[in-house]
């Protein structure tokens, strides 16, 4: 199965559009996580209809009440169990929060998938694997469109990271 990762879209605040590239990636990928600041209802809705309504998503910081998706969401796909967040709160200590909310929602085991930096990454922070896509739009304070995709199977998963 490919899941396709990415968050911080930031449409229209940040960003005009997502590229053509991440649109085919998205389209082409069995299931979509996005870790939240879409911005709007709209970018909402664009990303779930690229998904073709395969989608597990969360808030942002900047969504709003508007954006009514949850802080937290949790998916399981060919036994590997993922724990979505923002990541939302201070760079400073990031990596140990975000570890912390997954070992805590689902053990050890399970993935982080989370956004808010900016800044793709691929790490074990105290013991649990982390993942973050970067920004899908190159939205600002980036400058490069970045998001992830993974083959997962039999509870082992590979990831790729795409910039253009």
């Amino acid at each position: 199965m490919e899941l396709a990762l990415i968050s911080d879209t930031h449409l229209p605040g940040r960003a005009s559009d997502v590229p053509d590239w991440v649109r085919r990636r998205v389209e082409a990928a069995d299931h979509t996580v996005h870790a939240g600041d879409f911005d709007a209802p709209a970018t909402v809705e664009l990303v779930e209809s690229l998904a073709d309504g395969s989608l597990t998503a969360v808030g942002g910081n900047v969504d709003g009440a508007d954006v009514d998706l949850p802080d937290v969401a949790t998916l399981t796909v060919e036994g590997v169990t993922f724990v979505v967040t923002h990541g939302t709160g201070s760079r400073a200590g990031y990596e140990k929060r975000v570890a912390g909310l997954v070992r805590n929602k689902a053990g050890p085991d399970a993935v982080g998938v989370a956004g808010h930096t900016h800044e793709p990454m691929d790490d074990v922070v105290e013991g649990v694997r982390l993942l973050n896509p970067g920004t899908a739009t190159a939205a600002n304070p980036d400058d490069e469109a970045t998001m992830m995709t993974l083959d997962v199977e039999d509870g082992e998963f590979t990831v790729h990271l795409h910039r253009e």
